[in-house]
């Protein structure tokens, strides 16, 4: 596996396989790899000549109270877990080199940005539509590799790769979860086991809204049953949102006398606080 730190080669490697035809499957992270992120990884393996993966925490998608200091950081344990899945190129740019002094520019993504986690955190989808759109200017994949936990994030950047006409097709892939149900994520490092053990609630919730939705129960039904099964949990210290949602627009759909048609495919999703853990899982459902 090769390590690239400098943007410059990243940017002379990028070329390089592009006059020799030789497509790259690209996995953008933020480090503290765990099961999700490496089915991305043997997914770009597989559908590509090349593959890449970057680490980088990225600074401008924190708020000034979240944790970017405490974010899980294990980069020896990532490179040998990316060895092992027999990566190509492992990218590790530093914070100066993705936002030299005197940065000024951003990349904001209207109307998709203001929903769900965007009424929560504050410019964090102008921070990672921002480090995104330039990783996919060093790195030029011809696919990139996202995971469905974050939905919103996976909208976003589909439309600013349409909006900015890059050519690279972004690649959602399904949720990996833990045997109970529980979403992998690198937050999941701050659970206390007993906020593990209550975790998987999420989940549960979420396949009970599923139901009530397919026995035709109303979207506004729904969230109300959702949320009163969410509050049985002493554990869930806040329910920032949790709802139905239109799959594209992601328009909350309890609002008025909201008909679903048979046949459609509408977005349940929730972000609940459990003290230190912040964690977003959804589930799509087919009508």
């Amino acid at each position: 596996m090769e390590i690239i730190r400098n943007v410059r080669m990243m940017r002379q490697t990028a070329r390089t396989n592009r006059s020799q035809d030789r497509s790259t499957g690209f996995v953008p992270t933020m480090g503290a790899l765990h099961e999700g992120h490496l089915s991305l990884v043997r997914r770009a393996r597989d559908e590509n000549d090349v593959t890449v993966v970057s680490i980088f925490v990225n600074p401008t998608q924190f708020g000034p109270s979240e944790d970017f200091n405490q974010y899980p950081r294990d980069i020896e344990g990532d490179m040998e877990k990316l060895e092992a899945e027999g990566v190509d190129i492992l990218f590790l740019p530093e914070k100066k080199d993705i936002y030299p002094e005197g940065y000024s520019t951003y990349v904001i993504v209207e109307g998709l940005s203001d929903r769900l986690c965007g009424l929560f955190r504050e410019g964090h989808f102008r921070g990672v539509a921002t480090v995104v759109t330039k990783l996919f200017n060093i790195v030029s994949p011809d696919r990139a590799y996202f995971g469905q936990k974050d939905y919103q994030q996976a909208q976003i950047i589909k439309r600013l790769t349409t909006d900015l006409d890059f050519d690279i097709e972004v690649v959602v892939c399904p949720i990996v979860r833990e045997e109970d149900g529980l979403a992998m994520s690198s937050r999941n490092r701050y659970l206390s086991p007993e906020e593990r053990k209550a975790a998987p609630v999420i989940y549960r919730v979420l396949r009970m809204g599923a139901e009530g939705l397919k026995k035709g129960l109303s979207p506004s039904e729904v969230r109300k049953m959702m949320w009163e099964e969410m509050k049985r949990e002493p554990l869930v210290r806040e329910i920032q949102y949790l709802s139905v949602y239109h799959p594209e627009s992601l328009e909350d759909l309890t609002g008025g006398d909201v008909i679903i048609e048979k046949g459609e495919t509408v977005l349940i999703a929730t972000a609940v606080r459990m003290d230190r853990a912040r964690l977003i899982d959804n589930i799509l459902v087919d009508l």
